[in-house]
């Protein structure tokens, strides 16, 4: 679902307002699984739904759309495909998880073939685009490893759990979008089918389903599972758009799809040194 997000943003969104986009992707979603669970945060929760919510949607979305304003969508994607390994970082850091080579590996290998599919041959850079889009992967990354670390309280399901976030993160947006954009714009039926799409499957029932398997999965192997969102873009372009995709793209393609069915393998275990002598039955240890 987040895959369509750049086909449905170029082709049907009006331009000029990604902010707004950004905000009506998380806030009605929000206030729908509000009112269809009827569950709000206690205690605690409020300030821990508050921080997650900006983390994950409230400062993720503004970077996010500041980054594919200033850089070439194939540069944005791959900046953003940094997350498994800041998750991975994060991971030995907030959740106290053993190092992992493993992981690192695959999440090198997953950038790298992200980079390979999407990054076109004048391809430019600007620092201010770098800069957000990596401060855009760290941000979500953290929301991420902290919603593992804290968990989904007692009796609240997804739903419920990615209303409070989208609602959090949406109010979070409303007053930035419009100091930063002011007047929303006029939206014909392309664009009211395209915000519409956004709002329900790319924002509530993508997030709901995205903590859900946040809650299922260790956390590195959801991070990877972010690769399929450029690799989707790209398949879509190639498909509505008459994109093509050469013989590197496609190469980068495998080693994607190669690196996120890694990231969902434990790391192999060395086994045990064939020149140790076996140890006969009855010998003193």
């Amino acid at each position: 679902m987040w895959g369509t997000t750049y086909v449905v943003t170029t082709e049907l969104l009006p331009q000029g307002h990604p902010m707004f986009a950004g905000l009506l992707r998380a806030l009605p979603g929000g206030l729908i699984a509000l009112a269809l669970t009827r569950t709000l945060p206690r205690g605690a929760w409020w300030g821990k739904a508050a921080v997650l919510g900006v983390l994950n949607i409230g400062l993720f979305f503004p970077l996010l759309f500041i980054a594919a304003e200033r850089l070439p969508g194939g540069i944005a994607a791959t900046v953003a495909a940094a997350q498994p390994l800041v998750v991975a970082v994060l991971a030995v850091t907030v959740l106290h998880e053993r190092p992992s080579v493993w992981r690192l590996a695959w999440g090198a290998a997953g950038l790298a073939g992200v980079a390979l599919v999407v990054i076109g041959p004048n391809a430019a850079f600007d620092g201010v685009g770098l800069a957000a889009g990596l401060a855009g992967a760290a941000t979500m990354a953290l929301g991420v490893t902290l919603t593992k670390r804290w968990g989904r309280p007692a009796g609240v399901g997804p739903t419920a759990f990615a209303g409070w976030q989208l609602t959090a993160g949406g109010l979070f947006l409303l007053p930035v979008t419009f100091l930063a954009e002011g007047t929303p714009p006029a939206i014909d039926l392309p664009g009211a089918f395209g915000y519409l799409w956004l709002g329900l499957a790319g924002g509530l029932a993508a997030y709901v389903l995205w903590f859900r398997g946040i809650t299922a999965l260790p956390v590195t192997s959801v991070a990877v599972l972010g690769l399929l969102s450029p690799l989707v873009a790209a398949v879509l372009g190639a498909v509505l758009l008459g994109q093509t995709l050469g013989t590197v793209q496609i190469l980068g393609f495998g080693l994607s799809l190669a690196a996120i069915v890694a990231g969902q393998l434990p790391a192999p275990t060395r086994s045990a040194g064939s020149g140790s002598p076996p140890v006969r039955k009855g010998a003193s240890l």
